[in-house]
């Protein structure tokens, strides 16, 4: 796994702005890897002058619209029973399949906004968003808006915290993970409780 992840940061360096776009596309898709171990290193390398930061959150959030939409346009046109049996195919277990498709039937559009702050579910949440043949322009918009904090989180957090981070990034990503996903239910029981946001 190690030697998987710092391939694509192998790679990110290599293409530049091209490689956050590839790999954040494919990040979003069906293709399983965490987003964490491009947009920090790449937030460092903005904080050292070699990309700049606003252009590498544009071009995180196009890559993860194009990802996103990957996963909306199989899911809307091969249907729910296709993924279902072909979901090995896609990575995808049929368990956490059914689970976010109940959610999403449940609580409508805005989990795609929310999904897309959740790890683990992120890459998900545009299928049953396709499933259910959500309105394009909404799709777009709630996605838009969900990848653009987890970006600029991440690319943040790279910049800020700088070198240390970048150069641990893999060995520490399970702490990063769970640090993540501490701060995000946080984020989400507060918009509940609160009812200040509607989506």
């Amino acid at each position: 796994m190690d030697f998987i992840l710092l391939s694509l940061n192998t790679l990110m360096f290599t293409l530049g702005y091209f490689g956050v776009f590839l790999l954040m596309t494919l990040e979003s898709s069906f293709i399983p890897f965490p987003s964490e171990v491009i947009l920090i290193p790449a937030g460092y390398l903005a904080s050292t002058g070699q990309f700049n930061f606003w252009i590498i959150i544009i071009i995180a959030i196009a890559g993860s619209l194009l990802g996103a939409g990957i996963n909306y346009t199989i899911a809307r046109y091969f249907g729910r029973e296709y993924l279902l049996s072909h979901s090995k195919m896609f990575f995808i277990k049929k368990e956490s399949l059914l689970k976010i498709d109940d959610y999403f039937i449940k609580h409508g559009g805005k989990t795609t906004f929310i999904g897309r702050l959740i790890p683990l579910v992120r890459q998900y949440i545009s299928l049953p968003a396709g499933f259910a043949k959500m309105d394009l322009k909404k799709f777009i918009l709630y996605t838009g808006l969900g990848a653009g904090i987890w970006c600029l989180f991440l690319t943040s957090l790279g910049y800020f915290i700088g070198e240390q981070v970048s150069e641990t990034i893999v060995k520490s990503y399970n702490l990063i993970l769970l640090i993540l996903i501490f701060v995000i239910v946080l984020v989400i029981g507060w918009i509940y409780l609160k009812k200040k946001v509607k989506i």
